[in-house]
């Protein structure tokens, strides 16, 4: 069977807007004070998104990212305008501002990601099982506790301990990137 283009235009879209949402949605949450708004922005400029992706020549990575947040700025812009009369919306400006404040932070926290991923797979793997079962969906800690044996408050202890672990890893990570 022959390759499909678009087939595989589409699987590179979604691809790349999977991977990128979280960012994007951030991007968006930063400058919509209400929940429900952000999810509607996120429809639209994952519309307006796969529309113009032929648009977009090398959408890769960091790219992708961006020319996502820039259509989501104007994704936000539009949806500001219909609630112009709302005392409780931004001036454009400060819109403009957060905006651009937003995209520095993408970088930023798309390097510190990294960092604790990296971070995470050097740790002993009973101390990453537990993070992960800690921070994942499911049992709570009193739970977790109870299944490994311990008590509720050593269990916090051992997190404090791996989470100073991996706060320590992470700068010196982040450091080494940016040589200083």
């Amino acid at each position: 069977m022959p390759d499909d283009p678009a087939q595989d235009n589409y699987e590179r879209f979604v691809r790349l807007f999977t991977r990128h949402e979280a960012a994007v949605r951030a991007f968006v949450r930063a400058m919509m004070p209400r929940p429900d708004h952000c999810d509607e922005i996120m429809q639209e400029v994952s519309i307006v998104a796969w529309r113009k992706f032929d648009d977009l020549a090398t959408a890769g990575g960091d790219e992708f990212c961006r020319w996502a947040c820039t259509i989501a700025r104007f994704e936000v812009l539009k949806h500001r305008r219909r609630l112009a009369r709302d005392r409780l919306v931004l001036d454009e400006d400060v819109l403009k501002l957060l905006a651009d404040e937003a995209l520095d932070e993408i970088e930023v926290r798309s390097r510190q990601r990294e960092a604790l991923d990296g971070c995470l797979k050097k740790l002993k793997p009973a101390q990453r099982e537990l993070v992960i079962q800690a921070y994942s969906p499911g049992p709570t800690i009193s739970e977790i506790a109870a299944a490994l044996g311990k008590t509720r408050d050593a269990l916090y202890q051992a997190l404090r301990r791996i989470r100073a672990q991996l706060l320590i890893c992470i700068e010196r990570s982040l450091e080494r990137e940016t040589g200083l």
